[in-house]
């Protein structure tokens, strides 16, 4: 005779045995991936906030350099305004005496018989209004004025006759043009 047992209460504390390691390790898979997420938040939350303090330090750099460009841009501006006053301080330093080696250089190449009534100058153009016995000292004059290491270009621009207490003279308009002194000193610097 066989002997007969009941495997029925055994199949079902095997299957809750199953049933609770199943259970066990569905929470331990949640528990694990709460913590997986929970960790990666935290991380990437991390990182943003970093990112964001990076952001804000390049925000205030880019603020201070942009105050720094404009400092910048305003001393450029006061250099070239500084630069313009000094090149209008040399410019008038050196035409000073201008008018004097002018003068000067009129005086030496007035032939005799030549008296001037007035003398006009704008810009490098010196224009020369005055009286000749004749009309040949007229021409010394405009020769002298060829020959000159100051002037340049004479050029009569006018000539007459008039009479001054019964005699007769020439009345002459002479233009020169004056050489440019300060652009030779600035070519051999």
């Amino acid at each position: 005779m066989a002997v007969r047992i009941n495997l029925l209460p055994y199949r079902k504390i095997r299957r809750a045995e199953r049933q609770r390691q199943f259970n066990m390790m569905l929470v331990g898979t949640l528990i694990a991936g709460v913590a997986v997420v929970f960790l990666g938040n935290n991380y990437i939350s991390g990182q943003i906030e970093t990112q964001m303090e990076r952001n804000t330090r390049l925000e205030n750099a880019i603020v201070q350099l942009d105050k720094e460009i404009a400092e910048i841009k305003d001393l450029k501006t006061k250099i070239s305004a500084v630069l313009e006053r000094k090149r209008v301080v040399e410019n008038l330093q050196s035409g000073r005496s201008q008018a004097v080696i002018l003068l000067d250089e009129i005086a030496r190449l007035l032939p005799e018989g030549i008296y001037l009534k007035g003398i006009r100058q704008q810009g490098n153009v010196v224009t020369l209004d005055g009286v000749a016995d004749t009309n040949a000292r007229v021409a010394t004059l405009v020769r002298n004025f060829g020959g000159s290491s100051h002037l340049e270009s004479p050029e009569l621009i006018e000539i007459h006759t008039i009479s001054v207490n019964n005699l007769k003279q020439s009345a002459f308009t002479v233009s020169v043009k004056q050489k440019l002194q300060q652009a030779d000193e600035g070519n051999k610097q």
